[in-house]
């Protein structure tokens, strides 16, 4: 690995070291470093590498916070050179927090994870409803409906908007996985769902163990 690209990991990896990422990405840019592999071997495997210290617990959540948000802020910075030289996403992810509950820390921390994975966010917020879900599938293209619920009395809630793409004739085209505390792998199953994630870590494998 080159040494600007070592930079840019170690610097999301390591979170003390509170380094801005877009200065490192500009010099490795500068360096003639192509921007796919700045996004693969510099950012992507940075994450990977923070997903594994979660599981291992070494990292909680704080950390990944903070090395998603350094990983976002390099991911800004790269993403009009990823579109010039036509580097393509992992995949669109349709996500949002379920009808009736604001909670959106894990949903954010999910989004964030995806987004250093290379793929494409369509952050609904929190608070969606079923028809919104829906409504975004249909508009982006989304191969991926991620959903999140903190709460038990909105957990119905994935119940239907799995039915409301069914509904609109959809639901053959995406892959929904869910994820929130109150949640197990029996209910997911339950409901219809594809997959299961109980951290943000997970999820990202899941999401690509989904499309796989």
């Amino acid at each position: 690995m080159e040494k600007s690209l070592e930079v840019i990991y170690k610097a999301i990896v390591e979170v003390e070291r509170n380094e801005p990422i877009p200065p490192l990405v500009q010099q490795a840019l500068d360096e003639g470093i192509e921007p796919g592999r700045i996004l693969d071997e510099g950012m992507v495997a940075a994450m990977s590498e923070v997903g594994r210290l979660f599981e291992d617990g070494d990292y909680f959540v704080p950390e990944m916070l903070v090395a998603a948000r350094a990983m976002k802020t390099g991911l800004v910075f790269l993403k009009p050179y990823l579109v010039k030289s036509n580097v393509q996403s992992s995949g669109k992810v349709v996500a949002g927090t379920v009808k009736g509950d604001l909670h959106d820390i894990g949903k954010n921390l999910v989004c964030m994870m995806l987004e250093g994975a290379a793929f494409e966010i369509i952050d609904l917020g929190s608070d969606v409803s079923p028809d919104q879900f829906v409504e975004a599938v249909k508009s982006t293209g989304a191969q991926v409906v991620a959903m999140s619920a903190l709460l038990t009395t909105t957990m119905p809630k994935m119940k239907d908007t799995i039915q409301a793409l069914q509904t609109a004739g959809i639901r053959q085209d995406v892959k929904v996985i869910v994820g929130g505390a109150p949640l197990t792998a029996d209910y997911a199953q339950s409901i219809g769902a594809d997959g299961y994630a109980p951290d943000a870590s997970r999820a990202v494998a899941s999401v690509k163990a989904l499309l796989a």
